[in-house]
C-alpha cells in the first residue's frame, strides 16, 4: 500500500497536472503510472525527478535499452519491485528479448554472489584495477 494515495488528475495540483501532461506528451500515451501519481503529492520533487529522468534516460553514450537493463539490475539490488516491473516493461518495448532478460538475471545473480564473497573475504583491489592508482601512475 502506498504511503500516500495515488492521485487522479482531478486531485492533482495544477503543477503536478502540468507534469502529467508532459509525461503523456513525451510518451505518446494517456497513461500516467502510479510512481508519478504518488510523487505528485510533492509537485516540486515530481518536476525535479521527471526532468532528471528525461536527462539521464535519454539516448547518449549508452543506448536506451542498456540504460533500462542497468535500471533493472539496480532495482533488483535495491529490492524495488515497482521499478523492476516498470523498467522491465520499458526494456521489452526497447527490444529486450526473453533470452536477454534471462542473461541479465544471470549477471545480476553472479555479481551479487561475487560481490558478497569479495566483501566477506576482504579481497584487496588489484593495483591495476584501482582507478586512483591508475590516475597516480599517469
Amino acid at each position: 500500500m502506498a504511503v500516500f494515495p495515488v492521485l487522479t488528475d482531478e486531485e492533482a495540483s495544477a503543477e503536478a497536472l502540468a507534469v502529467f501532461n508532459e509525461i503523456r506528451e513525451r510518451r505518446r500515451t494517456d497513461y500516467v503510472n502510479n510512481f508519478w501519481r504518488v510523487l505528485a503529492h510533492d509537485p516540486v520533487q515530481l518536476r525535479a525527478v521527471w526532468e532528471k529522468a528525461q536527462s539521464v534516460m535519454a539516448p547518449g553514450a549508452l543506448d536506451p535499452l542498456v540504460k533500462e537493463l542497468i535500471y533493472i539490475a539496480v532495482s533488483v539490488v535495491n529490492g524495488c519491485s515497482y521499478c523492476i516491473h516498470s523498467h522491465s516493461a520499458a526494456a521489452r518495448v526497447k527490444g529486450m528479448t526473453p533470452q536477454m532478460h534471462a542473461e541479465l538475471l544471470e549477471v545480476i545473480a553472479l555479481a551479487s554472489q561475487t560481490n558478497a564473497l569479495a566483501v566477506a573475504l576482504g579481497v584487496p583491489v588489484d593495483a591495476r584495477f584501482d582507478a586512483a592508482q591508475a590516475d597516480a601512475d599517469r
